[in-house]
Formats: structure tokens, sequence, C-alpha cells
């Protein structure tokens, strides 16, 4: 099911970096985002819950639009 939040997603293992593409079109990167917490955001039923309850308190992040 597609998601009313999040229109598609990238992670950089390298970097961990999780670049999130808002359906707004903002583009956010997330910072020092473990491959484990990537892996458990792309099996999430609901990205814009896990986004909220997980990512974004816990995750610093850069705003590339």
């Amino acid at each position: 099911m597609p998601s009313s939040v999040v229109n598609h997603y990238l992670y950089f293992p390298e970097t961990e970096i999780l670049r999130i593409i808002y359906q707004s079109g903002a583009i956010y990167d997330y910072q020092k985002v473990p491959l484990e917490i990537s892996e458990k955001f792309r099996k999430a039923k609901s990205k814009g819950q896990f986004l909220n309850y997980v990512i974004k308190p816990k995750f610093k992040f850069k705003k590339l639009k």
C-alpha cells in the first residue's frame, strides 16, 4: 500500500543516511541511521508512523529541499 506521507526513500549504508522524499516534494536526510533501523523502516506497514515515532525523535536531519 502506498504511503500518504512518503513518496520514496533511499538508504546510503556507507554514510548511514536515510533520505526521505515526502509526498509534498520535501527531501530530508536523516543522519546516523543504523542499517537495522532502515530495514525496519522498509518493512513498516505505515512509513509515516514509523517516521514520527522512531526516526524523527531520535535522528538529526538536514533538509535538502
